[in-house]
């Protein structure tokens, strides 16, 4: 299936490992060219020598989105670079793992910044590109948790759902545009960031970090964690052109973890 992706500008946010910089790979992959950031400049070089090394056109920038000025210049800059933007995926780390009396104000302001804030800078300064052109894709890269929330995850369960309005409001606002705002939920995978909050738990229950990640699989009826890989073609079927009837819809790709109908 040709997804309509070539040389179509992709902004990917967070794209320096784990399913950032596999939504990026995907996206370059079907011929976009990819702009992405992090606010780590090691760990940024490292994905932009290996996104090139497959073909892909890149640009790199340092950024870390959680600070309003560095998500704006991301977007400013990458749009600058290659003429544009047509699609933007939303992403950034998590906040901690901890339980809602270990937590903070500074703790919320800064889990507030990094996945809400960020979201909404970026894509109010994106959205004038899009229209432009008459046509987008935002994808925002949430969680599972704002379907089912998830223990230990008290900040993301509450910061990441307010994604979700703010996606579906938008999916109204930019619909005559052809400009489409859609979310995209995973589950467990085995990055970075799954396997700190794996850690996280076994220290508090005083068990092992791999019989925690064991447990989990457990409950999935797959019965395995998800591949990177995965999500990544889900995020380009909802860039490309056969998805533009979809929009202001949150799709969850766990495995089938979610309990829920709806």
């Amino acid at each position: 299936m040709d997804l309509g992706l070539k040389d179509k500008i992709a902004l990917v946010a967070g794209a320096s490992k784990g399913l950032g910089l596999a939504v990026a790979e995907a996206l370059g992959m079907e011929g976009a060219k990819v702009a992405i950031c992090s606010r780590n400049k090691d760990n940024l070089e490292k994905a932009r020598r290996g996104l090139e090394d497959l073909g892909i056109e890149v640009f790199s920038i340092q950024a870390d989105v959680s600070v309003p000025e560095q998500a704006q210049t991301f977007v400013t800059d990458s749009a600058k670079h290659f003429g544009g933007a047509d699609i933007l995926i939303n992403n950034a780390g998590g906040p901690p793992a901890m339980l809602f009396e270990e937590t903070d104000k500074d703790i919320w302001e800064q889990g507030f910044r990094l996945n809400l804030l960020s979201t909404i800078i970026m894509t109010r300064t994106v959205i004038p590109y899009m229209k432009e052109k008459m046509w987008g894709r935002i994808v925002n890269m949430t969680s599972i948790a704002v379907k089912q929330p998830i223990d230990g995850l008290i900040i993301s369960n509450t910061v990441r759902s307010g994604v979700i309005g703010l996606a579906k409001t938008l999916s109204r606002e930019l619909a005559s545009y052809n400009i489409t705002v859609n979310n995209v939920c995973p589950g467990y995978f085995l990055t970075s960031r799954v396997s700190g909050l794996a850690n996280k738990i076994a220290e508090k229950t005083g068990g092992d970090p791999s019989d925690v990640i064991k447990t989990w699989e457990k409950d999935i009826p797959l019965a395995r964690m998800g591949e990177p890989k995965e999500l990544g073609a889900l995020v380009c079927f909802l860039c490309s052109s056969s998805a533009a009837y979809i929009t202001g819809t949150s799709i969850q790709i766990d495995g089938g973890l979610y309990r829920g109908l709806l």
